[in-house]
């Protein structure tokens, strides 16, 4: 029998959040809030119910036959996500929006982040973060893009 090359495969796990926030930038006066983040800004806040699709990618193991053991993903996505992010006020208990706009797009980056320190190295292909049904993020941890 010949040996067989490494198959790989990408696994995902979704978590659902609640939170809320106000979409604020310090670097704009209240009228340019306004005008950019509409009833987004509104000044009490708003809430979302948050889905999170985390996939990791990698080869499947021959010996137990998966890339990673669902109950670290679901332990690691604990760690990352819900405890940080579930039924907090973004913009004021998570330090990382107090000087970063809570949009989805860093709502995405802000859990690549946190994945990256927990999850074996180079496993994370990407974060999905579903805002509403119809608004979804997805971030692969690039960089920004030279210009």
């Amino acid at each position: 029998m010949s040996p067989r090359s490494a198959r790989l495969a990408r696994l995902s796990r979704s978590v659902t959040f609640s939170a809320c926030h106000r979409l604020h930038s310090k670097s704009l006066s209240d009228e340019e809030n306004l005008q950019l983040f509409g009833k987004c800004n509104n000044p009490n806040g708003h809430g979302h119910n948050y889905k999170v699709v985390v996939t990791v990618r990698g080869e499947i193991d021959p010996v137990s036959g998966m890339v990673m053991n669902l109950t670290d993903l679901k332990e690691y996505m604990q760690a990352a996500i819900m405890e940080p992010l579930d039924h907090k006020n973004l913009d004021k208990d998570v330090p990382f929006f107090s000087e970063v706009v809570s949009t989805t797009e860093n709502v995405a980056v802000f859990i690549w982040d946190s994945l990256q320190k927990l999850l074996p190295q180079g496993i994370l292909y990407k974060v999905e973060v579903h805002e509403t049904e119809q608004n979804v993020v997805v971030y692969k941890g690039e960089e920004a893009i030279v210009k």
